[in-house]
């Protein structure tokens, strides 16, 4: 029997002691887990970031896979703990829209996690990763039943930013959903969606060219590109398009067909 799996998504960064704190927690309580970190360089708060990089993850695992996505600008607030089951897979999440692009694609079912025995106590009212999220995915990874957790709800968040919007006859409203490290920026119109444009404007920069390939771009020239995600990118040969255009995750871009 393999050693169970729990995936770590957050926008805690590196330089502080709060991921390691959470990989404590959880080894404390199924020490077999094998924990694997997705990402931990979110942009603060930045949800719709964190539910695209996850959405883009998950499906990579295995079933029975636990995911702990902690981006979480409400901590302390009225804001639930939730726990989606999904594509036969466990996601632990605060209830703020960081699961919605996984709840628009999957079957699901989702609870409220509402019982403090698997809370670490006492609860910081600014350390949810470490006294909620990270002790409830450990216990599912240990085995614990979900109906254990708390009672099914039907009114959790469902955000806008999963879906772009139309704004006229030809004219439709998105955003950008993450900046890569390449400077790549990943907006949240479906390439599928939108196999043909005039133009995808963000800020001040009208881009009109769709190539197949980074090589296939002019150096130094604007492009967009439909990226491995499945969305449209505005990309730059070997250089940032987000730092030409001067953009970043979350930030509105704009396309007309």
């Amino acid at each position: 029997m393999r050693a169970p799996i729990l995936t770590l998504t957050t926008d805690f960064g590196l330089s502080g002691h709060y991921v390691g704190s959470m990989k404590g927690v959880i080894l404390g309580i199924c020490p077999v887990t094998l924990i694997v970190d997705i990402s931990h360089q979110v942009s603060p708060y930045a949800i719709a970031e964190g539910a695209f990089l996850i959405a883009q993850a998950y499906r990579t695992f295995p079933r029975g896979t636990v995911h702990v996505v902690v981006v979480d600008p409400g901590v302390g607030s009225e804001r639930r703990p939730i726990l989606m089951e999904a594509a036969g897979q466990y996601f632990v999440a605060p209830d703020n829209g960081v699961l919605g692009m996984i709840l628009a694609r999957e079957k699901h079912k989702v609870r409220v996690i509402s019982n403090p025995r698997y809370f670490r106590q006492p609860v910081s009212q600014t350390f949810h990763g470490r006294d909620i999220f990270a002790p409830a995915g450990a216990h599912i990874a240990s085995g614990v039943r979900l109906s254990c957790f708390g009672k099914v709800i039907a009114d959790y968040v469902r955000p806008s930013f999963a879906e772009p919007r139309q704004t006229g006859p030809d004219a439709w409203a998105g955003e950008i959903l993450t900046v890569d490290r390449f400077g790549n920026v990943v907006t949240n119109f479906p390439a599928d969606d939108f196999p043909r444009f005039a133009e995808l404007a963000i800020g001040g920069a009208n881009v009109g060219r769709l190539v197949h390939s980074y090589a296939e771009a002019p150096e130094g020239e604007l492009v967009v590109i439909a990226g491995s995600s499945g969305y449209l990118e505005v990309s730059l040969n070997q250089g940032s398009a987000a730092g030409k255009i001067g953009c970043r995750a979350g930030d509105p871009c704009h396309i007309r067909i």
